[in-house]
């Protein structure tokens, strides 16, 4: 799948509630943004850490997705993310994935999202159950 062909997929969904913006994809790698809105701040303009989770999140399962066979699916199994720095709002976050393991069961995918001045700000590392027919 093209990354615009996932971008209409996710429109309708939370990520495309959020604004998630894919930008690259491809079976090693994902790279999107998000505009950091008022409404997935903090009282303190800051993006919400829950936000920064689920556009990670969503980053790991569209990698996953792209390596799919017929017949599967995935759903995230366990994450870990470390806050590093903040992102204002009226910025853009830049997300980028990459596969650390890609097994017949089993994906991990750890996602760096950086700020508008390219700061690290979270590094989530995530593990997707790769479920349905075998591959």
């Amino acid at each position: 799948m093209t990354a615009d062909q996932l971008q209409t997929l996710l429109e309708p969904l939370f990520p495309g509630l959020m604004g998630v913006r894919l930008l690259e994809v491809a079976p090693e790698r994902v790279v999107a943004e998000l505009e950091v809105r008022p409404d997935l701040c903090t009282s303190g303009g800051i993006l919400h850490g829950g936000a920064y989770m689920a556009f990670a999140d969503t980053l790991g399962a569209v990698g996953t997705v792209v390596n799919l066979g017929a017949g599967q699916r995935t759903t995230t199994t366990d994450s870990s993310t470390k806050f590093i720095a903040g992102a204002k709002v009226g910025t853009r976050v830049r997300g980028e994935s990459i596969a650390l393991h890609r097994g017949r069961t089993t994906h991990v995918w750890q996602t760096s999202v950086t700020n508008a001045d390219g700061r690290l700000c979270a590094v989530v590392t995530q593990t997707q159950l790769i479920l349905g027919a075998s591959a």
